[in-house]
């Protein structure tokens, strides 16, 4: 199942457009990255670090999957906002090379973890994969009233013993996904919303709302 985020972008989106999934990701993977515009910003550099990979891999990766990390919140910064950025980042964490820069890429949280998805030469990145496809079948029980596994369990640690203890879920989840996977493909935001974002709801009152039966509908057919 790890691997096909790699290779599946529905399954990416489907992540990617869980916010109540991506909140608890973010709490848990402590990734770092720059406050901006409410919300948090990764340059390159950062995810040079962070994936140990080099730059030329990343725009290996925006070059073939352009439309989609964009769509998740890959942007170019220039003019007002570049300079707003910069002045956000003081210069601690970010080596700009020459103040003439005028024009950035950089990466939103969500754009960071569809990178994350797509990278099959970073070991970083398949622990986080592994790690946030506990996490959202954890958000998605505790959602709906089931019990918690990942979440409270303590923060991310990138090491090889690690990684092993991840190897051993993999049969699991990969046997669940294919039988999910017939039944859904990528779910809207606003369709986590309507049946996740009420957790005082009994699933039989939501079953009752035609709002939240329009929703399973439109699961049944994709």
């Amino acid at each position: 199942m790890t691997s096909d985020l790699t290779t599946s972008q529905h399954n990416r989106q489907n992540i990617l457009n869980n916010p109540y999934a991506l909140k608890k990701v973010e709490e848990y993977l402590e990734l770092g990255g720059i406050l901006f515009e409410d919300e948090l910003i990764f340059t390159k550099q950062q995810l040079v670090q962070i994936f140990d990979i080099s730059d030329g891999m990343i725009e290996k990766y925006l070059a073939a999957h352009a439309d989609e990390l964009k769509n998740n919140g890959y942007r170019l910064l220039q003019g007002q906002s570049l300079k707003d950025f910069k002045a956000a980042d003081s210069g601690t964490v970010i080596n700009y090379g020459t103040n003439k820069t005028t024009v950035l890429g950089v990466f939103s949280f969500r754009a960071t973890l569809n990178l994350a998805m797509l990278l099959t030469e970073s070991e970083r990145a398949r622990l986080i994969r592994s790690r946030i496809l506990d996490i959202v079948i954890d958000v998605m029980a505790e959602r709906t009233g089931g019990y918690t596994k990942y979440i409270n369990q303590p923060r991310l640690a990138i090491e090889d013993t690690q990684l092993k203890k991840d190897d051993q879920n993999l049969g699991f989840r990969d046997a669940l996904h294919h039988k999910l996977e017939a039944y859904v493909r990528s779910v809207p935001t606003q369709d986590f919303e309507r049946f996740l974002g009420e957790t005082s709801r009994t699933l039989q009152e939501q079953l009752a709302d035609p709002e939240i039966m329009a929703v399973f509908k439109r699961l049944k057919d994709r």
